[in-house]
Parts: C-alpha cells; sequence; structure tokens
C-alpha cells in the first residue's frame, strides 16, 4: 500500500467502525459498500491481521481492530489539527465543515448559512449532521456541535450565539373555539401538543407547576419533530409550548398568537444556543460559518417575539 494512502484507508477503517457497516461508512463518504469493503480488505492484507469480524447481520471489531482504532483517531486528529492550523495561518476558508445540529434548526438557520459560504468560498466542503443526540466535536472529528442549554462538558469551548426562548401559543381559530387561558392555571383545561417519546422534554411540567411524576396528561397531538408541532398548533390542534425561533415568525405574521407572555419573560424559560468546538484555535471556516450564522439570525434575532430580551 501506497505510503500516501494510508491515511485515507485509516479514515474509511474508522468511518466502518463508527458506522458499523460498510453501507454506512460508504453514504458518509459518497461511495459504494462494495468500494468501503475493498479498501478495507487492502487495509487488512496491508496490516497482516483481521480488523473486523464479519457476519450477514453484523460487522464487529476484531482486537487488532480496537487497538488499532484508538491509534487510528489519534492519527487522524492529528493530520486534521495540522491543516487547521496551517489553513488559519493563511486565513484560507477551505477543507471540509462539518457540523451537527438539531434537524428544525439546522434546516431553518444552519443550511441557509451553508449555502452562503459555499458559494462564497468554491473550495469549501460542508457536512451538516441532523441529529437530535448530543455529538461529541472529539470523538466524531467535529469542527462545530451547535446544542441548545447548559453547557456540561467543561472540556469543550462554547461560543453562544443567540438565545432560545420557550412561549406559549395557539392558533386564533383554537383559541376562538376554546377560548384564551390568560393564567398558567388555566391551562389544565385545554388540549395541549407535547413530545411522542421522552418524559415531558418539553416542560409543560415546569409550566403546569406540577411535579415530574404527575405529569401524565394525554396530549391531542404528539410527536418529535418540532416542525411538525408548529404546523399542528397553526392546525389549531391546541396550545404548544416551543422555542421563539420555531414559532416567533408565525406570531409576527398573526399565524399563531402568544399566551401568556409573562411566562415566557422568566429567566427560567430562556436559554443559550451554543456553538461547542475542541480546537481552541478554530480553522478559517468554522470562524466563517460562526460569523455568518450571527448575521443570519440578527440581533435583535429575528425570530425574536420580544426584540429588548435578545443578546
Amino acid at each position: 500500500m501506497q505510503s500516501e494512502k494510508f491515511a485515507e484507508f485509516l479514515g474509511v477503517f474508522v468511518d466502518v467502525a463508527r458506522e458499523g457497516s460498510f453501507s454506512g461508512a460508504g453514504r458518509r463518504r459518497g461511495r459504494t459498500p462494495s468500494s468501503v469493503g475493498r479498501q478495507i480488505d487492502l487495509l487488512e492484507q496491508h496490516l497482516d491481521t483481521a480488523l473486523f469480524l464479519r457476519s450477514t447481520r453484523l460487522l464487529t471489531l476484531t482486537d487488532a481492530g480496537e487497538a488499532l482504532l484508538v491509534r487510528a483517531r489519534q492519527i487522524l486528529d492529528a493530520l486534521a489539527d495540522a491543516q487547521q492550523e496551517l489553513a488559519s495561518m493563511k486565513g484560507a476558508v477551505t477543507g471540509i465543515l462539518r457540523v451537527a445540529c438539531f434537524p428544525t434548526f439546522g434546516k431553518r438557520y444552519v443550511l441557509p448559512v451553508m449555502g452562503q459560504l459555499a458559494r462564497q468560498y468554491p473550495d469549501l466542503r460542508l457536512e451538516l449532521d441532523l441529529t437530535e443526540r448530543l455529538a461529541d466535536p472529539v470523538a466524531e472529528r467535529l469542527d462545530l456541535v451547535i446544542r441548545i442549554g447548559d453547557i456540561a462538558d467543561s472540556t469543550l469551548i462554547g461560543t453562544r450565539i443567540a438565545t432560545q426562548t420557550r412561549i406559549l401559543c395557539a392558533s386564533p381559530a383554537y383559541l376562538a373555539q376554546a377560548g384564551t387561558p390568560t393564567a398558567v392555571a388555566e391551562l389544565s383545561g385545554h388540549r395541549l401538543i407535547d413530545k411522542l417519546h421522552g418524559a415531558d422534554l418539553l416542560g409543560w411540567t415546569d409550566v403546569l407547576g406540577l411535579p415530574a411524576r404527575a405529569y401524565s396528561a394525554q396530549p391531542v397531538f404528539a410527536c418529535d419533530d418540532f416542525e411538525a408541532m408548529r404546523l399542528a398548533a397553526q392546525q389549531g390542534l391546541g396550545i404548544a409550548y416551543l422555542p421563539d425561533w420555531v414559532v416567533g415568525e408565525d406570531i409576527q405574521a398573526g399565524q399563531l398568537r402568544q399566551l401568556i407572555p409573562e411566562w415566557s419573560a422568566q429567566a427560567r424559560a430562556s436559554t443559550g444556543i451554543y456553538a461547542l468546538r475542541a480546537l481552541r484555535q478554530p480553522p478559517a471556516r468554522v470562524t466563517a460559518l460562526l460569523d455568518a450564522l450571527r448575521a443570519f439570525i440578527g440581533h435583535p434575532h429575528g425570530w425574536s417575539v420580544n426584540p429588548a430580551a435578545s443578546v
């Protein structure tokens, strides 16, 4: 195997280990599963050892594969750091910009900004992982992970890019039929929109003033997608409790009405939106994305129902 190809094959190996399949690694790299399989075969021949135990249903690492995975990640991270450092010294916006974030936020705000950067910097390549899970910038070799809420990992460097405020809202049609609640105590008598999976992830227990175990409401509509919950509220299914970056523009347009605004004025209804990274000195492509994302969101935020509250 040519030495200049070794790093590429190590990258394929790490992707296969992460995805647990040749097809998953192929999708990640834009290649066919058979092409990925051939590269793993060549790597195993070069190292004269098996890296995976293969069956029709499962692909697992051998002991040698486990040992190589640790080293391979270190090697690839070191190479990526060196490339990023050199690119930063030149101020060049190049390479692969890898970002992970929540699906709705990514589609609404990150993807349009990536489109701007792609037009502005033709040498830049882009990867956007739309996921609900808490992605790890270090283990997954990501440039940025956008998270909403408290930052638990102090080893990561966080940049606050916006503020999220939760809004109680409903459509004018629903309120005309069911009445407009003027206090949180009245919400328990209304039809509510909530998450489908998880234990009250939208925070209805906090709004209703109930212990977490006491929340047993059967929502009129349940879904795990913010966009679908927003549309359900627009259709008059019930009252939603959603971030202002999801429903703010609908409230501005009159498609939804904010309820009990004093609730959203409380500090506990707001939290930060952060871009997390592992490198203290980010490459130029990361700085370009952060600058463009802040400009796209605006200050005050374009979605804000109460612009004075945006920071």
